[in-house]
């Protein structure tokens, strides 16, 4: 039987075609998530926007400067979060200041009172520190270039805070008070932070004058309770924490009685021990901050156990997508 010879124009697009074959099924199988596992840990949906410019006060010299949105990031992070802690920490604290960032400029157009989408001032928008960047903080921005959280297509309040003494709160009401618009992506769950957060954290007390309790509840309450002679707990969250407080025949909010009296002094309102003692207000309690949204001590903890960036957001916020805007 005669030899089939294949003529060479043949053999040439056979060529193409069996590349082609190779090509498409690397693709089907990217497409299906045989071929990289690590695709589950970016984020789920992809938007083609260009990376914002912003306007930001310096609150230190009344100046204003104009900068691309993941140079101010750096600053921010920075500030926020220790800079020598892992690397995904530093991503995930990354991605929530970037979705404030935003969320505050669509909902509030930024700093209205300064004219400008942002500002250096803690009291006004986000800390912010040039001095305290390195190059891990510099890789976690870039790592997670255009990364926000959403809920429902709309951005997060991407609330975060320093521990969680064991819990996150249960709501925004109840750790911040917060009921000017639902916020259904926040939940109660275990701080793994609490493990591995400092002594102060894990057990803290505080004394404050009875005259200053007094001046403190009438700034909050505009109400006067007199002489503050006895401290009730009125209402406790899900999680433990403070909702209101009974002094005198005034109730007055946890949180808001909390940042009156300063709330350096009294680290949270997820409280151990409350009595009135020689002509003093005693508290104790643990955990340091709000309790609402990220624990950055639990974000820690999260990435020392191999969790990505993306992972530890969604830990702490539910039913929320992480979005890759640019």
């Amino acid at each position: 039987m005669p030899e089939f010879i294949i003529p060479e124009f043949i053999r040439t697009q056979w060529k193409h075609i069996i590349k082609y074959a190779a090509c498409c099924g690397v693709l089907i199988m990217f497409l299906s998530g045989t071929a990289c596992t690590a695709q589950e840990r970016r984020p789920q949906e992809r938007e083609t926007k260009e990376e914002p410019t912003i306007s930001l006060y310096i609150a230190e010299s009344g100046e204003e400067k104009e900068l691309k949105i993941e140079e101010y990031l750096q600053g921010v992070v920075a500030a926020e979060m220790e800079p020598s802690w892992p690397l995904e920490a530093l991503a995930a604290q990354a991605i929530l200041a970037r979705t404030f960032t935003l969320e505050r400029i669509a909902s509030t157009g930024g700093v209205p009172q300064r004219g400008t989408d942002a500002s250096t001032n803690v009291e006004e928008f986000q800390a912010y520190d040039t001095a305290r960047i390195n190059a891990n903080v510099v890789k976690a921005v870039e790592n997670t270039r255009g990364e926000v959280a959403k809920y429902n297509g709309k951005y997060i309040k991407a609330w975060f805070y320093a521990d969680g003494g064991g819990i996150t709160a249960a709501s925004a009401e109840e750790g911040l008070a917060y009921t000017k618009e639902p916020s259904p992506y926040v939940q109660s769950v275990k701080d793994p932070g609490f493990a591995i957060t400092a002594a102060e954290n894990k057990a803290w007390r505080a004394e404050f004058p009875l005259t200053a309790v007094r001046e403190s509840v009438k700034k909050v309450s505009g109400s006067d309770p007199g002489p503050v002679t006895e401290v009730k707990i009125a209402k406790k969250g899900p999680s433990g924490r403070v909702m209101l407080f009974k002094i005198g025949s005034v109730s007055v909010s946890g949180p808001a009685l909390r940042i009156a009296l300063g709330s350096e002094k009294m680290r949270s309102t997820l409280l151990t021990g409350l009595s009135v003692e020689g002509g003093k207000l005693v508290v104790t309690g643990k955990g340091f901050g709000h309790g609402v949204g990220m624990s950055q001590w639990g974000a820690k903890a999260l990435a020392e156990q191999g969790k990505s960036p993306e992972d530890i957001i969604q830990y702490f916020y539910r039913d929320i997508k992480i979005v890759k805007e640019w």
